[in-house]
């Protein structure tokens, strides 16, 4: 038992020399039957019912370190980010969006100030942060939605979303290991 919790540390030391990147993604599903329960996963921002997901991944989306399945649609973005920060080492840095404006050692795009404008250089900081840094998430997550069973409204039973989105994020780890890119050699 030893073994695995110095494992740990050390994947969690290993993982403090990379600023991590996190996002969220919602999935749409089966109107559940029960009104309590259909209540607890309307999402206001889908107008739907739906299942929410949380991945973080190595800086340039080079592999999934962690994910989520399965919290209630209307689970803010920070929260679940809240409830999973403590898997990682304390100075752990985090590369976000918007929805996690206000959450420990994450960097955000900077936010427009009610009634203002952002600055031009705001601007050009948060395209340089969007197009540099974050773009390589939402990679991972289109490389996840690939699988239709990510995508599609969830018609199976409620019960196994976590089991099978989970499985599709290692098999997208997978793909992501295998992925050879081309060598251009100048002369």
């Amino acid at each position: 038992m030893e073994s695995k919790s110095s494992d740990y540390a050390i994947v969690q030391e290993w993982l403090t020399q990379f600023q991590l990147i996190v996002d969220s993604l919602e999935q749409a599903r089966e109107r559940p039957g029960d009104n309590d329960e259909q209540r607890s996963y309307f999402s206001g921002k889908k107008q739907q019912h739906t299942f929410k997901s949380q991945i973080v991944t190595l800086p340039a989306g080079k592999d999934i370190v962690d994910a989520v399945a399965g919290a209630k649609g209307p689970t803010s973005d920070i929260s679940l980010f809240r409830e999973r920060q403590s898997k990682f080492a304390s100075g752990q840095g985090f590369d976000g969006d918007k929805a996690y404006v206000g959450a420990e050692n994450v960097q955000t795009p900077h936010k427009k100030p009610r009634g203002k404008e952002l600055t031009p250089q705001q601007k050009a900081q948060n395209k340089e942060f969007s197009s540099t840094r974050r773009i390589f998430i939402e990679h991972v997550i289109r490389l996840a939605r690939i699988f239709r069973i990510a995508k599609e409204r969830f018609r199976l039973h409620p019960n196994t979303y976590e089991q099978i989105i989970l499985t599709v994020c290692g098999l997208v780890r997978f793909r992501l290991g295998m992925i050879v890119f081309p060598v251009t050699i100048k002369n």
